[in-house]
């Protein structure tokens, strides 16, 4: 272990004698300058060649994933490609070269007036477990700051059985057409039974007489969370926390195209196919469904 830590020491005054000197890189790191010349003079050990190896997969999986995986998710990635190691291995390359995995942003609260007529009995009561695909998917809205100013809204719904958005739509102005549309959307993809259940919470958008009409019309039940109490779609609520810290972290698109564009790459060709899944053993959306099938 003492060995190693040396390689690495040593392996960081290698690399940053270009702009310090040996004298403080080592007073610094407190080792030896003789130590350091040793070490130099015997070449790297196999262990320090395959450390860097090691680091420069990690540096290419992190700019793949666009810095959205931390140390356990790299693990996992560089083990599906034979690649074998520890999250704990991971995690100290990633903070030796500097890399972290993007923060959590505290969530921004939407008001939205609520109407008494159409609410519905929260019939999931928080037991987002399902068996198979299509016993109930969630719903809900979130807001997109845009530089031009205002705001896209988008709209999604999640299967729980597989978290795989399975329909979703933008509009700067947030109607019930929105989630109509997305609405629509999901079913015309996903196909689902008679006696699907959906899951949101009492905004307007989601007590409209209208979208309830074309809800039923499907043979849909509709259940809604408690006012005020956002641990009742914790599933749709850790969706758009994920979407966030991954999408936008602390930017805005410039306008609602580029928005647009960025949510319909990050769920189609990322989130759904590619992004693993805690709640999912590691696995896609996708990878789940079929595996499950």
């Amino acid at each position: 272990m003492l060995e190693a830590v040396g390689e690495v020491k040593y392996t960081f005054i290698r690399k940053s004698t270009e702009n310090y000197s040996v004298k403080l890189l080592c007073d610094l790191l407190k080792v030896s300058r003789q130590a350091y010349y040793d070490w130099l003079k015997r070449g790297k050990s196999n262990r320090a060649i395959d450390s860097e190896i090691l680091i420069e997969d990690i540096r290419k999986i992190y700019a793949e994933f666009k810095g959205r995986y931390g140390s356990p998710r790299i693990a996992l990635e560089l083990c599906r490609r034979g690649k074998f190691t520890s999250k704990n291995r991971v995690a100290r390359h990633m903070q030796q070269v500097g890399l972290a995995a993007l923060p959590w942003r505290k969530k921004k609260v939407m008001s939205r007036k609520p109407s008494a007529e159409g609410i519905a009995e929260n019939l999931v009561k928080r037991v987002f477990d399902t068996k198979t695909k299509h016993i109930l998917w969630v719903g809900d809205i979130t807001y997109i700051p845009l530089q031009t100013g205002g705001f896209l809204y988008l709209a999604v719904w999640i299967d729980v059985f597989s978290r795989k958005v399975v329909g979703w739509a933008m509009q700067t102005r947030m109607t019930d057409q929105l989630v109509i549309e997305a609405f629509k959307q999901a079913i015309h993809k996903e196909h689902p039974p008679v006696g699907l259940m959906i899951h949101t919470d009492r905004g307007s958008q989601y007590t409209s007489r209208r979208f309830q009409a074309i809800v039923k019309s499907y043979g849909a039940m509709i259940s809604m969370s408690r006012r005020g109490n956002h641990y009742d779609n914790a599933v749709m609520e850790s969706f758009y926390k994920t979407l966030k810290r991954e999408l936008m972290h602390d930017t805005k698109f410039g306008n609602a195209e580029e928005a647009k564009r960025a949510i319909f790459e990050y769920i189609e060709m990322f989130y759904n196919t590619k992004r693993m899944h805690s709640a999912l053993g590691y696995k896609t959306p996708v990878e789940y469904e079929l595996q499950s099938k």
